[in-house]
């Protein structure tokens, strides 16, 4: 059992932190304060290959693996959590239903642009009476001769209102089965007459991130719009999830990583009694205790993507990767934050920032209490 990282994949970690330290960490202070979502940055991470990281090369896609994927979300979220929660969702959530679940028509025409940067693409799921229930949509899609129309909304939806979004991906009751609703998946592009999207503002974390509402009004789709079989968009939804976890434990273990490495230099510097505050046994132990949940999530983390990457089932490992991730990300930055003091809770140190994007993670891609339903159900409780 060999746990050190492909020479491909060393070099593609150092590729993403260098370009996360270059390009973003200059700017992500400001971008967070201004709650801005930068379409500059955005290209950039697409012209360096952070986008359409599993897809083939045949449709534009880099050709990599989940490693790589997880590799990628953990530098980005190392310095940022907004740009990493772009790439992740538009990787995950917005390329991933398309190229697993597309038709080769549907493959061709939409993921080209999305594996470049050029266009994102968002996951229609969440509503505002359906979250961890997600068999709980109200979104409606009715069949009419040669479509269907969709009424409805979304809400939470990242990367769904810049001008750079192209479309989504979106989960509608298209029928009922036994007393239960039939979900169905469609593509909608952007342009689409009587699809809307709206910017969400005032949130606490993943400020320079898009997140978005979305409205779909008599909105008309054509046949060829419906994603996989009629009565598939549960396990398509489900499916996504099961991948977007190991995104969001990437950004689990980035952001605590960058939280830890914070502390840590801090803690050389800071003086107090006449030393360094690192060689009192206190702090020294709260960052070896950091430093050690950090190297288990990273670890389990990878075996999740290991089993991804080699066809097998990993439904529990991704749900144990993201719980165990995000909530040491909380862990972490808390104590970070300590470790900083008073100086923790001022916005031009870092920490502050890294203290609030975690708190996402808890709660994106199935909350950690719906994490801990899926392992139960998996041990067969």
């Amino acid at each position: 059992m060999n746990f050190s990282l492909p020479d491909t994949h060393v070099q593609i970690r150092d590729a993403a932190r260098q370009f996360a330290e270059k390009e973003i960490k200059p700017r992500a202070r400001e971008l967070d304060e201004k709650e801005q979502f930068s379409e500059e940055l955005t290209r950039k991470m697409g012209e360096v290959g952070f986008f359409g990281i599993i897809v083939p090369g045949a449709y534009g896609g880099q050709d990599l693996d989940y490693l790589a994927y997880a590799i990628i979300c953990e530098e980005i979220a190392r310095i940022d959590g907004s740009h990493a929660a772009t790439i992740t969702a538009h990787n995950s959530l917005g390329v991933g239903p398309l190229y697993y679940f597309g038709n080769e028509e549907q493959r061709k025409r939409t993921l080209p642009q999305l594996c470049t940067g050029e266009k994102l693409w968002a996951f229609g799921l969440t509503e505002p009476g359906a979250g961890s229930d997600s068999r709980g949509s109200k979104t409606v899609a009715k069949k009419v001769d040669g479509g269907w129309v969709i009424n409805g909304s979304k809400i939470f939806i990242t990367n769904g209102a810049s001008s750079m979004n192209a479309g989504v991906t979106v989960q509608a009751v298209t029928g009922d089965k036994g007393g239960k609703p039939e979900l169905s998946c469609f593509i909608v592009e952007r342009g689409n007459p009587g699809f809307t999207s709206k910017a969400m503002h005032g949130k606490l974390m993943w400020r320079a991130s898009d997140t978005s509402e979305l409205y779909f009004q008599d909105c008309f789709v054509k046949d060829e719009a419906l994603l996989g079989k009629q009565g598939d968009g549960s396990k398509q939804m489900l499916a996504t999830l099961d991948r977007g976890k190991i995104g969001i434990a990437a950004m689990g273990v980035g952001c605590a990583q960058g939280a830890y490495e914070l502390a840590l230099a801090y803690a050389k510097e800071r003086r107090q009694f006449g030393q360094a505050i690192s060689q009192f046994q206190a702090i020294g132990f709260k960052l070896a205790d950091m430093h050690m949940k950090i190297e288990l999530a990273r670890t389990y983390l990878q075996k999740a993507c290991w089993l991804a990457d080699n066809g097998q089932v990993f439904t529990r490992e991704a749900a144990i990767a993201k719980l165990y991730a995000s909530e040491i990300a909380r862990e972490v930055s808390d104590e970070a934050v300590q470790i900083h003091g008073g100086y923790g809770l001022m916005k031009e140190y870092d920490v502050e920032r890294f203290y609030r994007d975690q708190r996402l993670l808890q709660i994106g891609e199935g909350t950690s209490e719906i994490q801990r339903l899926i392992i139960s159900r998996q041990i067969g409780c």
